[in-house]
């Protein structure tokens, strides 16, 4: 089970936090997975139109911080990733859009 949790905005939509094995080769042991989405089931359902078929959310183990509330928001996606912070040691780097991740093959003529 991925370490995960969720947070409600004063407006009614919530903003889901899943710490995941990363799908992708090049990217290192896990990946921060932050969804902006009206509940909690249709930021699932978001990931999951992805091809992340095995994500679920059971508890609030892991919430968002206020500072990736920030950025998931300010992002027009609202779907965002990072490294996932190894040991409580936040990495130094910036939030990926889900497209740099989830990278899908290209078409062989």
């Amino acid at each position: 089970m991925a370490a995960g949790g969720f947070c409600k905005l004063p407006n009614g939509t919530v903003v889901v936090a899943l710490n995941l094995p990363s799908p992708a080769a090049d990217v290192p042991a896990g990946v921060r997975v932050l969804v902006h989405a009206q509940n909690r089931a249709r930021a699932l359902t978001r990931l999951r139109n992805l091809g992340l078929r095995a994500v679920y959310l059971r508890g609030n183990t892991a919430p968002p911080t206020p500072d990736e509330i920030t950025a998931v928001l300010h992002h027009p996606d609202g779907l965002i990733w990072r490294t996932a912070p190894a040991g409580g040691v936040l990495p130094v780097e910036l939030w990926h859009p889900i497209r740099a991740l989830i990278k899908r093959p290209a078409a062989s003529a």
